[in-house]
């Protein structure tokens, strides 16, 4: 049989109504962290996965939060579909419609926190795998899910997996992220930085005794809206738009109710999010140029990068996009292309690992971390089928 109809085959034997189960099952798990974390989902997947023929590996990032490898097949130049455990905070459930672990289904749709980022790409992911088992047994090229932990925080659960070699001698890697179906070949690059404006505290009555961090701080606050219009003129991106430099915490005072109180610090954070071609060492001594010119006298300020995640770009005669187009045409889906206005665990797979990587999964992407969060089904279902298809193209030679 040749590939493409085992690729049709596989996308076929996807089992719809598990898939549907299975997603409900991880929604019901509440995954966020600080909280219970990421270990209950490893727990419930690990034996859901080993009776059903993987190869599975738990690898402890930090205690508590573990990283999930299951595989099918021991051959080099396969396939990873990736897929993160943890969910974000479900924040005031009195606001929420539908309770948010319940994960009730209406009108077609599976609500629930973690329902489109991302527990139903990794249903659909599991389920795509088993499909594979059905058409191939055991490839002779691996597919590999990666289930790390964290990808909300720091990533740190894709940051082992590659330190501990898990990416190494895979063609390619699937990120299973809510993005509408659209094959996303580009993600945005982002740096994390804390801003620590220092002065001299004194009485408010008397001013002139201390050093003010505040307007010193507010200063940089309003230059930034000129760095982000520079940096705006310089690039847009036809799939990712513009870059973004969002002041995003702006914490000062002695003290809560210390109105009489001059400060002697400020603190200021940043969400920078940058496209493919922005150097953001140069865009650090941009930002360092700003502070210098906005600090006032007596007030001194450092500036922490603490987190840096390089824009991806993935060339679309890569083999992995060749066979994610083929897969969407083969099963009559439209081939859309998009960009990932986020980084993703795909940022450090492209980035440290060296591995193509397409973004492309059910669910909206403007749904994740609100209340109320869900996954139309049949958006899961498509998404199932196109990996099961991909996944065979990609294992088998043709």
């Amino acid at each position: 049989m040749d590939q493409n109809n085992l690729a049709l085959q596989a996308a076929q034997a996807v089992d719809t109504a598990e898939l549907v189960r299975l997603t409900q099952a991880l929604v019901r798990i509440a995954s966020y962290y600080p909280g219970p974390g990421e270990q209950p989902v490893v727990d419930f997947l690990e034996s859901y996965l080993r009776q059903r023929g993987f190869q599975t590996t738990v690898q402890e990032v930090v205690p508590g939060r573990p990283n999930l490898i299951a595989d099918l097949g021991q051959g080099s130049g396969g396939l990873i579909l990736e897929g993160h455990s943890d969910v974000v905070t479900h924040g005031n459930p009195e606001q929420w419609t539908v309770p948010p672990y319940e994960a009730r289904i209406l009108d077609g749709k599976i609500y629930g926190r973690g329902a489109c980022d991302m527990k139903g790409g990794l249903a659909a992911a599991i389920c795509a795998a088993v499909a594979v088992q059905k058409v191939l047994g055991q490839p002779r090229k691996t597919l590999r899910l990666c289930i790390p932990c964290d990808e909300e925080g720091l990533m740190i659960g894709i940051k082992a997996f590659i330190r501990a070699g898990y990416a190494e001698g895979f063609a390619g890697a699937i990120i299973c992220e809510p993005e509408e179906n659209q094959v996303c070949l580009w993600q945005k690059g982002a740096m994390r930085v804390w801003v620590h404006f220092r002065g001299k505290m004194a009485h408010g009555a008397m001013p002139y005794a201390g050093a003010n961090p505040i307007p010193s701080a507010a200063r940089f606050v309003a230059a930034l809206g000129g760095l982000q219009a520079a940096l705006q003129s310089e690039s847009q991106h036809e799939y990712l738009g513009l870059p973004w430099l969002t002041p995003t915490v702006f914490e000062a005072g002695a003290g809560e109710g210390q109105l009489n109180v001059i400060p002697d610090r400020v603190r200021v954070g940043l969400d920078i999010r940058t496209n493919p071609g922005q150097d953001h060492r140069a865009l650090e001594a941009r930002l360092r140029q700003v502070l210098e010119e906005s600090l006032g006298a007596g007030v001194s300020a450092t500036l922490e990068v603490f987190e840096v995640r390089p824009a991806s770009e993935t060339p679309r005669d890569a083999a992995l996009v060749q066979a994610v187009e083929q897969g969407l045409q083969l099963l009559q889906m439209p081939v859309r292309y998009g960009g990932v206005p986020g980084a993703t665990d795909g940022t450090f797979l492209w980035a440290w690992a060296g591995l193509p990587v397409v973004t492309i999964g059910p669910g909206s992407r403007t749904v994740p971390h609100q209340v109320d969060e869900h996954i139309e089904i049949e958006e899961l279902i498509a998404a199932a089928r196109l990996y099961a298809a991909v996944a065979v193209l990609m294992l088998r030679d043709a």
